[in-house]
């Protein structure tokens, strides 16, 4: 039953209070703070995230328009621009990143049921990155090229669910093997990437992990054959072999066999070669499971198109990181309303409706189960003569 609620407020209700409490306790981020909490700065943020806020003035214009409801949104005063912009300088980052774990857990959890486009009974992940430009002047900390600016956010995205298990945010010149040494490799777990990743001695790291990866073999790629496997080239495949390295440091870096799968893709025309420590799958599975890493890109280009992780309203570092966690926040959180509330719209569609409703008192379910269109509304639409 709808008690008067903002559509935007029904939503919020879906983030668990008592672990966000924790999340701000462990870093004391309401640590001699009046008027202005943590909970007030994450409602300010996320309600610029939903509604495609440009600025620290516009999102100060817009709640202010909205005062009468700004209480029902859970917001205890009104939001200005220069308390916002000390908070997101002030308040530790860290604080939201680990709320956005708490968020990630519970849409994992949702998710798990869910079909891969493989069929695969372990874990698969997908590890990227991807560059977010900077202005060097403004952002002087995150220096990238000689005249350029940029951060980095390397993530390992569930496949199963499309939902990013693991975000770190770096400086744009930081290489993207150096973030393998900071990941916990899960047991029994793929981890699909590309060949920006090949590095032989974090390779065998995630090998003597009882983990597999698959990967793409560089040009430059040299090995020796031990065994040739059979192959239906009717389905591109072209050779599935047993290897290992050559050359005395390759060897020492990864002295354990490699299987070589090479592939031809003819949507692309392609020939591509693949590298796993995986023996058990079939090499045809090998190939279909590297084509899923495409999420991982769908997903980059998912959020710098419907959420504010391109335009800052913070040139800080801390103002920066916290803008990038809440906007996951806000895309993870709009995944769990979209399986609890067992929709079958896209994520998009789902923003788009709340973007525009986020002040209405109706239902949230009712809202956003009027997305249906009518089916062929426009076959017996006659268009009109503009000139005879």
């Amino acid at each position: 039953m709808n008690l008067g609620k903002t559509v935007f407020s029904q939503l919020m209700d879906f983030l668990p209070s008592y672990e966000f409490r924790l999340c701000v306790d462990r870093y004391q981020g309401n640590y001699k703070v009046k008027s202005f909490s943590c909970l007030d700065q994450f409602l300010s943020m996320a309600f610029a995230q939903l509604t495609y806020r440009e600025s620290l003035r516009d999102i100060e214009t817009c709640l202010r328009a909205a005062r009468g409801k700004l209480y029902h949104m859970g917001m205890r005063g009104l939001v200005s621009r220069n308390t916002l912009a000390h908070a997101n300088a002030i308040r530790d980052w860290r604080i939201y990143q680990d709320f956005a774990q708490v968020l990630i857990r519970s849409a994992r959890e949702l998710y798990l049921g869910d079909p891969l486009a493989v069929q695969l009974d372990q874990t698969a992940y997908a590890l990227d990155s991807t560059i977010i430009d900077l202005c060097l002047s403004l952002f002087p900390w995150a220096k990238f090229r000689k005249h350029k600016a940029a951060v980095k956010a390397h993530v390992l995205l569930d496949l199963r669910a499309s939902i990013p298990t693991t975000v770190i945010i770096t400086p744009g010149a930081v290489h993207d093997v150096n973030i393998m040494d900071e990941l916990f490799w899960e047991a029994g777990a793929i981890y699909v990437m590309d060949r920006g990743y090949v590095d032989f001695s974090r390779l065998y790291r995630i090998h003597q992990s009882s983990a597999f990866f698959v990967t793409r073999a560089k040009r430059n790629f040299r090995f020796q054959r031990q065994y040739s496997h059979r192959v239906n080239k009717s389905n591109g495949l072209r050779c599935d072999q047993t290897v290992v390295l050559h050359g005395f440091y390759a060897q020492k870096d990864y002295p354990d066999k490699l299987r070589r799968i090479r592939y031809f893709d003819r949507s692309t025309n392609k020939a591509l070669v693949f590298l796993t420590n995986n023996f058990t799958l079939p090499a045809l599975t090998i190939a279909q499971l590297y084509r899923c890493r495409w999420q991982v890109e769908l997903f980059f280009k998912w959020i710098k198109q419907h959420l504010r992780i391109k335009a800052f309203y913070g040139t800080s570092e801390n103002a920066v990181k916290t803008q990038i966690w809440i906007a996951i926040s806000i895309y993870v959180l709009v995944a769990i309303v979209k399986k609890r509330l067992n929709l079958q719209h896209s994520l998009h569609s789902i923003l788009q409706i709340l973007s525009i409703t986020i002040l209405e008192k109706t239902p949230i379910r009712q809202v956003l189960s009027q997305l249906d269109e009518p089916e062929n509304m426009l076959d017996d639409a006659k268009q009109l003569t503009l000139f005879n």
